[in-house]
């Protein structure tokens, strides 16, 4: 007996929800979406808690991008609310804007340094311009280099540390650029010419991208309930399926971890609910030297929620993943032995006939909201007829 369904689509967060409905739309494809969770959306999730405030369940998601055709994809679903993030790190109390930028250097030094400081980065570098830690590391002018070992120790050691339990030279230096100093007075978070939260929240965003009549959703199914890899063919609830397979989960569990577990960093958040309007001035504020978390996010901020005298935070505390049964892989740690691990997972899921991995889990990589958007797009483009 023949499967009913042309596509298969494993995971309904980003990567999952716009692959389907670019084979339901586009392709004209029947889709099955399943998720082993008992929500659609993946990590950016958000609800309502017992106390009325919308949460981001998995942490802040802020949705920013270069792309218009990212933003104009995802405008078909949700209209925007419009918000530029801004982060403070939480130096021994004092708080300064991050990404370190002009301001933070004046609130971070005494005025005629900083106006030395500011001169130089501008004679060197240019105004407006990123620059990462460790092009900074690599000036010979003193008080550059002053300055380099100021931000490196108050604003990225030790918050790497506790962000990725190692030491910052052990770190992937992908890692590391995405710190970047800017040579600027502008305080927000990311620069990109489009920026903003779901107006409705992220949750209705995808009801909105999963709602038609060619896709049908999955909830609470495991994968490997329903999906068996035998011999490089596929079978869909026990019956040989032909159709396309697209995978947006873990790459390790889809092969049992035959060759070994990928490690991940994972989160635990801890939410607290404050009698209060507000209790911290701007979203997120680091807390990059001490304290056990690394971040708290009030989300009030984010939403745009009025609720007065009442406001939900959540303080951040990474750990090393260690239950695949109870904890979610957020983040890889992409060193060499690790990489070398996922291209042999790699090498089977490419023997499987029209079989596609797409996403942070299933690649092994660290993407942003938008870039998930955009390779799903491609990746339709280049696959359906």
């Amino acid at each position: 007996m023949k499967n009913e369904w042309d596509c298969l689509v494993v995971g309904c967060g980003f990567a999952g929800a716009v692959i389907a409905r670019e084979h339901a739309e586009r392709g004209g494809k029947r889709v099955l979406i399943i998720d082993k969770r008992s929500h659609i959306g993946g990590n950016a999730y958000d609800s309502y808690n017992n106390d009325g405030i919308l949460i981001h369940n998995y942490g802040p998601h802020i949705f920013h991008t270069q792309s218009s055709r990212v933003f104009d994809y995802l405008s078909r679903f949700t209209k925007w609310r419009n918000y530029s993030h801004e982060v403070l790190a939480d130096i021994y109390g004092k708080r300064i804007p991050v990404p370190f930028n002009l301001n933070s250097l004046y609130l971070s030094f005494e005025h005629a340094k900083a106006k030395r400081l500011e001169q130089k980065l501008i004679s060197v570098y240019g105004w407006e311009k990123r620059v990462t830690i460790s092009e900074l590391r690599g000036q010979t002018d003193s008080e550059l280099l002053e300055l380099a070992d100021f931000i490196y120790e108050n604003v990225f050691m030790h918050y790497t540390q506790k962000q990725w339990g190692t030491a910052p030279e052990d770190i992937d230096p992908s890692v590391t650029a995405r710190v970047p100093i800017l040579i600027s007075y502008d305080n927000r978070y990311f620069q990109d010419k489009y920026q903003g939260i779901p107006a409705e929240g992220y949750t209705s965003l995808f009801e909105k991208l999963i709602d038609h009549p060619n896709i049908e959703l999955q909830l609470n199914t495991d994968s490997a309930s329903v999906l068996k890899l035998v011999g490089g063919k596929k079978f869909l609830n026990d019956k040989p399926f032909y159709g396309r397979v697209i995978y947006t989960g873990a790459i390790d569990e889809l092969f049992n971890c035959c060759f070994g577990r990928l490690p991940y960093r994972t989160l635990e958040f801890l939410f607290e609910t404050h009698e209060k309007t507000w209790y911290q001035p701007k979203g997120t504020i680091n807390y990059t030297v001490d304290r056990p978390y690394t971040r708290i996010t009030e989300f009030k901020h984010i939403t745009g929620q009025i609720v007065p005298d009442k406001t939900t935070i959540m303080k951040e505390y990474p750990r090393e993943y260690t239950d695949a049964g109870r904890e979610i892989p957020y983040y890889a740690i992409m060193n060499t032995e690790n990489l070398v691990l996922y291209e042999r997972y790699k090498e089977l899921a490419e023997s499987i006939d029209d079989f596609y991995l797409l996403g942070r889990l299933a690649e092994y990589k660290y993407y942003n909201m938008d870039v998930i958007v955009e390779r799903a797009l491609m990746l339709a483009d280049s696959i359906i007829v």
